[in-house]
């Protein structure tokens, strides 16, 4: 449990802001910046920061070494480095998981470990890999200053749930960066945003998505069944993309460009494209260190579809330990084969566009279930549910409320470039420039008022991903 959004907007972000604009240099503002990152984690989980720490200062020796120039020293010391932070990933995340599978499929009687999931275990751990394999490539020099790496790792605004920040992407900004009034106004406006979207959005999908996840499946029927399927769409893309903005907007206001982690994914005409839209950030961290390694797309059709299929497997086992996470990754992976050998740029853009949210919608659906056989029944649900009894239909009248409507209406709006466009448009001129500036300051000031308005009744849901 980090700080209540509450607290971190009203009370801890204006404080750090504050002193790092009154900090007379780059190193004081770094300093500040680390001491903020790390009581920001230590808050809830006092006993993990010091897991934290282990990985900070671990990996920054990792980095030391690989300055040696013996190859098969900086080999050896790269596979020791990916061993340990998977290894620390693996202790944590996934023990239980492995237990629990070995019981069930061997009859035996292991004992779980119950512990405790660090936030943001899985960004951070990616974070540290990215740092001690960029050394290792040569595309960035081994860090001197263990507080540089500790910056890296630890910086508040990204750090339990994301984007994943590579560290060739951000190596030259922790020395030398500049923000002006410009920037910091852009970053709080796109800051605003990014909470707009998780408290006015994905909080109130959230309140239909969990109450119809958790309806006995006998009540549930086809209508409130792609309800729960579409609420819950909308939430997580919402929930997330919110975050990411939060962080880049951050990132600005303290000079950091980080880069964009959603490019509206749910306009995609494929899967394929949906993953170039959807958590960029962590496609590009599986391509480069990942896909690639593994031999890409370069050793013939066979071995591509493997690594395709390796690279969607983790891509599934690193949201969570559960089989429903593998199995959601796998479905998109199975799809995007499919994609390949199937030319689906014949079939007409309004039906790929179906095809592709029909995919994402029904992986979603297992992504959001709490274990494989309420997503196989909710999708079932989803396809014959035919069922219209009273029963049924009360639990589909009591979601669909007007704020409910409303905020559906606002979504599909939302998760499309329409306004975007339209702003576009409206600034091609100067004077329209001006206009749309000064409006879109003007609305974002209203958000944020409402949004503190919100946060105040003590209705906020936490950020999905700080379970990843």
């Amino acid at each position: 449990m980090v700080f209540s959004s509450l607290t971190f907007v009203c009370v801890f972000l204006p404080i750090v802001i504050l002193l790092y604009y009154v900090s007379p240099s780059l190193a004081i503002r770094n300093a500040l910046l680390i001491v903020a990152s790390l009581l920001f984690y230590a808050y809830g989980e006092p006993i993990y920061i010091v897991l934290m720490l282990f990985s900070i200062f671990i990996n920054y020796g990792f980095g030391r070494m690989l300055e040696s120039q013996i190859k098969a020293a900086r080999k050896v010391v790269v596979v020791a480095a990916v061993s340990v932070n998977l290894g620390i990933l693996f202790v944590f995340k996934y023990t239980d998981m492995l237990l629990e599978t070995i019981n069930k499929i061997g009859n035996r009687d292991f004992h779980t470990i119950d512990l405790a999931l660090p936030v943001g275990i899985s960004f951070f751990t990616f974070q540290a890999l990215s740092y001690v394999i960029d050394v290792y490539r040569n595309e960035a020099k081994a860090e001197k200053s263990v507080f540089n790496v500790m910056l890296y790792i630890s910086f508040f605004p990204q750090l339990i749930a994301g984007p994943i920040v590579k560290y060739h992407d951000i190596s030259e900004q922790i020395r030398k960066r500049k923000v002006d009034i410009q920037e910091i106004a852009e970053g709080l406006r796109r800051f605003i945003i990014g909470l707009s979207k998780k408290v006015l959005i994905s909080n109130t999908m959230a309140i239909t998505a969990d109450m119809l996840f958790t309806v006995p499946l006998g009540k549930i029927n086809i209508l409130s069944a792609w309800i729960a399927a579409l609420a819950y769409m909308f939430q997580i893309y919402f929930d997330f993309s919110g975050y990411s903005d939060m962080a880049i907007g951050l990132g600005h206001m303290f000079g950091f460009k980080f880069l964009e982690n959603f490019n509206y994914p749910y306009i995609s005409k494929s899967v394929k494209e949906f993953w170039r839209r959807w958590h960029i950030s962590l496609s590009t961290w599986f391509k480069e260190y990942l896909y690639i390694p593994l031999g890409g797309n370069r050793k013939g059709k066979m071995r591509t579809c493997i690594n395709k299929l390796i690279v969607f497997f983790a891509t599934g086992l690193w949201h969570g330990a559960n089989w429903t996470f593998v199995v959601w990754g796998l479905w998109h992976g199975i799809f995007m084969l499919l994609e390949e050998v199937i030319n689906i740029k014949q079939v007409p853009r309004v039906l790929r566009h179906i095809y592709t949210m029909l995919v994402v919608c029904i992986g979603f659906v297992m992504f959001r279930a709490d274990t494989f056989l309420q997503g196989i029944l909710m999708i079932q649900k989803m396809l014959v549910g035919w069922e219209f009894g009273g029963e049924q239909m009360s639990i589909v009248k009591s979601v669909m409320t007007p704020v409910f409507l409303i905020t559906v209406i606002i979504a599909l709006i939302g998760s499309t470039p329409i306004i975007k466009s339209i702003g576009k448009d409206c600034a091609q001129k100067e004077s329209g420039k001006k206009i749309m500036e000064f409006l879109s300051y003007g609305i974002a000031i209203v958000l944020l008022a409402i949004c503190i308005l919100s946060l105040s009744s003590g209705t906020y849901n936490p950020f999905i991903y700080f379970r990843f």
